[in-house]
């Protein structure tokens, strides 16, 4: 069990028989995910260049964010393509940089060493949550067949 949710889509994507439809091929759990992972880059993306206009009411909050954010993209990546942790952890680190290369020529933004902390933060919490995951089930299936 490599994942949370399995590797067939519900029956209803199927069109009866064992076949796969033109329809199956399109709408796989995969590609799925990696339309989620577009959008959630797209949406990190917009909100990482874009001009904050809030007041950022506790400080380093925007920390938590960056955690969260790489969470998240480590999250989708892996469910879209199941890359080697090493792949999607140099992938990732060099998204943080691009983000904080591309804010120190913002006015409105600056680059910090920090927010690219946090970023690999987000991507060793994920990695570290999966293997918990992963023992914890593997550990209960050994315990299940004795």
């Amino acid at each position: 069990m490599d994942d949370i949710l399995g590797d067939n889509l519900p029956p209803f994507f199927y069109d009866g028989t064992n076949n796969k439809t033109s329809i199956d091929i399109v709408i796989s759990r995969r590609n799925i995910f990696k339309l989620a992972l577009a959008i959630a880059l797209i949406v990190i993306s917009y909100l990482v260049f874009s001009r904050p206009n809030y007041p950022q009411l506790i400080p380093h909050m925007d920390k938590v964010g960056h955690l969260g954010s790489f969470f998240c993209l480590s999250y989708l990546t892996h469910l879209a393509f199941k890359p080697r942790w090493q792949y999607l952890a140099i992938t990732l680190a060099g998204y943080a940089v691009f983000i904080e290369l591309v804010q120190s020529t913002l006015p409105y933004r600056s680059a910090s060493v920090g927010d690219f902390i946090a970023d690999m933060a987000g991507v060793m919490l994920f990695y570290l949550c999966h293997w918990s995951y992963l023992r914890y089930f593997r550990a209960a299936k050994l315990t299940e067949s004795e």
